[in-house]
């Protein structure tokens, strides 16, 4: 990749993390928490404070992920999750005032992915789905090298597939624990550590329930490798077994038996995918240096 340098933004529901970005590594990191309940030109602002810490002459463009639904074309976030005053934001026309630099604006499981595309476990392969499996269930699409978000930017929305009496995301996601066992995820990972016994007997039926997940994914998109992340994804070893048991009754023995399913390691990465878009862009000739 180029010597540019790129800021990534990942905007989360109480904090938001930037980094400058050149080549594949992160040179300033900044993270902050933010008002959330305050009035949305109040987190814009907090926002900004953070990019500057880590802006300068360099910056060619600004690459934000945030949990909401995204007019990607027009750079406007919907309904944010966890800041209230966040309806309807036009956060790429606001940061490109600000900075006069291209700014590209995406949801967090499409960051994921690309971030895992250009900086993670999916560098050698063109055809990757990256599943988070965290308080719910969604997944960012790599096609051919290039991340497919479908026209509304709703592509890879698993979680919100009907299945059963509910959804996918209901089975297969952080609900689920917290649903049948009144733990949240932090709580979960220490569980897994210190009870093996107890955890094995809670991940058995989660893993069966993930593969039907997984086999949507197979049967939509054909990947050539899953990548999990979410803070669930880190319990692996304890589902993975019944999950793959389920896997068996995939109808395409050929695609299962060439299928690569790995857990994201780069802490990061949330950074670096946020920063990736201005790669998608220019790669979609949206944006050119």
């Amino acid at each position: 990749m180029e010597e540019i340098a790129i800021i990534g933004v990942d905007l989360g529901g109480t904090n938001v993390r930037v980094g400058k970005v050149i080549n594949n590594e992160i040179k300033r990191y900044f993270e902050r928490g933010i008002s959330a309940m305050s009035p949305a030109d109040v987190v814009f602002r907090e926002i900004c404070e953070a990019i500057d810490t880590v802006y300068a002459s360099d910056i060619v463009g600004i690459g934000i992920g945030v949990p909401s639904v995204v007019d990607r074309d027009k750079g406007i976030v919907y309904s944010v999750e966890n800041i209230p005053s966040w309806k309807e934001i036009p956060i790429k026309e606001k940061l490109e005032h600000h900075y006069t630099v291209p700014v590209s604006v995406n949801n967090d499981a499409n960051c994921f992915a690309l971030g895992e595309y250009y900086f993670g476990k999916g560098r050698n392969y063109s055809n990757i789905v990256g599943l988070i499996i965290g308080t719910g269930l969604g997944a960012g699409i790599i096609t051919n090298g290039k991340l497919y978000c479908g026209k509304n930017c709703g592509a890879g929305e698993i979680g919100a597939i009907p299945y059963k009496d509910h959804t996918i995301e209901y089975y297969s996601s952080g609900q689920y624990f917290a649903r049948e066992y009144g733990i949240n995820g932090e709580q979960l990972f220490t569980l897994v550590q210190t009870n093996e016994q107890l955890a094995k007997t809670v991940f058995a039926r989660f893993g069966s329930e993930l593969a039907f997940a997984v086999m949507v994914i197979l049967y939509a998109y054909d990947p050539e490798i899953i990548i999990l992340g979410g803070s669930v994804s880190k319990a692996y070893p304890y589902f993975q077994k019944t999950m793959w048991e389920r896997l068996q009754l995939f109808t395409y023995k050929h695609i299962l038996d060439r299928l690569i399913i790995e857990c994201s390691e780069r802490k990061d990465i949330a950074v670096l995918g946020a920063a990736a878009l201005f790669y998608d862009a220019q790669k979609s000739n949206v944006i050119t240096v």
